[in-house]
């Protein structure tokens, strides 16, 4: 039982612009992912050949506020008119607005309104992708390292929103880097998760690095995804441990070697 492997573009080969990037990880095998879409030449990415797996499905607002959450639906229409040139079917969209990685309007806790806003607003955003044929995919965050001031970041809380929402074009982009900074226990997370995740997302810790790096046992993760019969896509979001194209060569070696 596979997988299918993608690596995140704006992570490796950071010496090269954009589009070499996704050249080099489509030759080495794989398919790629990019974060924002607003701020490339999607025709160009698109002539590469390369497969797409995920991007960015929103631009500005926040799923938990009433004030923001329309500009949230409203971007969210803007990903998917964007994601049709890459072909790509999942959009990546977080629980708060991210500049720089910290929470636009940080909050410290979570409110009623906030789950209720949240719930709301995905459901608005699973109706768009129902009629556009893609998913919309929460991914939780780490708010210790990484992005401080997200409200229901961890996967605990995305897994709820995502199984209270209960449609089938909103699922979970289950980052594993993150939860083992916020929650840890990943092999019975994963379990857990279950029919909610629409993609897995791996780095290891510390450092955001390639798996093998760190503290997180990857292969017993993939053993265990295997168990549950999960066939979908992982997608490394990680920098490379060593600098330069060899680096990064390396670091997408060792993450199919985690995975295969």
């Amino acid at each position: 039982m596979s997988f299918q492997l993608a690596v995140c573009s704006e992570m490796v080969f950071t010496e090269l612009p954009i589009l070499e990037r996704v050249k080099r990880i489509d030759e080495l095998g794989f398919a790629a992912e990019i974060w924002s879409w607003h701020d490339k030449d999607l025709d160009a990415l698109a002539a590469t050949g390369a497969v797409f797996t995920s991007m960015t499905g929103y631009l500005h607002g926040d799923l938990v506020d009433p004030a923001t959450c329309d500009e949230v639906v409203r971007t969210a229409e803007l990903s998917i008119k964007a994601a049709e040139t890459l072909g790509v079917t999942r959009l990546n969209v977080h629980t708060a607005e991210l500049v720089d990685g910290r929470a636009a309007r940080p909050r410290r806790r979570a409110t009623g309104q906030m789950w209720l806003t949240a719930a709301r607003t995905l459901e608005r955003v699973g109706e768009l992708g129902a009629a556009a044929g893609v998913t919309f995919v929460v991914e939780n965050l780490n708010t210790i390292v990484d992005h401080p001031g997200v409200p229901l970041a961890r996967a605990k809380d995305t897994l709820a929103l995502v199984e209270g929402v209960g449609h089938p074009n909103v699922k979970m982009m289950l980052d594993l880097y993150h939860a083992q900074i916020g929650e840890g226990n990943l092999i019975e997370l994963v379990r857990r998760c279950g029919d909610a995740i629409g993609e897995i997302q791996v780095a290891d810790v510390p450092g955001r690095c390639q798996p093998g790096t760190g503290e997180i046992n990857y292969p017993a993760i993939a053993a265990a995804l295997r168990d549950m019969g999960y066939t979908g896509t992982i997608g490394m979001e990680a920098w490379a441990s060593q600098a330069g194209a060899a680096g990064s060569e390396a670091a997408l070696q060792a993450f199919r070697a985690a995975f295969s």
